[in-house]
C-alpha cells in the first residue's frame, strides 16, 4: 500500500516546500507550470510540465498521480486548481511559493 504524498486536500489545497520535494524525489507527483512561455523557458522548476493558464484546459492535465500546479508567485496556479476543482478534477494542489519562492530557497531551476 503506498501512503500519500499530501495531506488530505482543503478547498484551496497548498503544497509545502518540503512536501513538493519528497514528492518529486518520490515521483509521486507531477509538476505542472501555469506560466506563459517565456517565463516557462527562462527558468522552471526541474521536471515541471508547461500547461500555460492562458490556455488552460483541466482536462489536459495528466492523470495517474497528483498533480501540483505552480506559477511565479502563487496567484495564477490558485486560479487554475479553481478552474481544475470547477471541471470536477480531484487530487490537486498548487505550490504557493511558485517557481519565485523555489529560487528563494537557493533551489535549482532549468531552461
Amino acid at each position: 500500500m503506498s501512503v500519500a504524498p499530501f495531506p488530505p486536500e482543503t478547498e484551496f489545497s497548498t503544497v509545502s516546500h518540503e512536501e513538493l520535494k519528497r514528492a518529486m524525489a518520490a515521483g509521486a507527483c507531477t509538476l505542472v507550470d501555469v506560466r506563459e512561455p517565456n517565463e516557462y523557458e527562462a527558468g522552471h522548476i526541474p521536471g515541471a510540465l508547461s500547461l500555460p493558464l492562458s490556455a488552460f484546459d483541466p482536462a489536459a492535465l495528466p492523470a495517474g498521480k497528483p498533480v501540483v500546479l505552480v506559477c511565479q508567485a502563487g496567484g495564477r496556479s490558485a486560479r487554475a486548481l479553481q478552474a481544475a476543482r470547477a471541471a470536477g478534477l480531484r487530487d490537486i494542489r498548487h505550490y504557493a511559493p511558485g517557481t519565485g519562492g523555489w529560487r528563494a530557497l537557493g533551489e535549482p531551476v532549468e531552461s
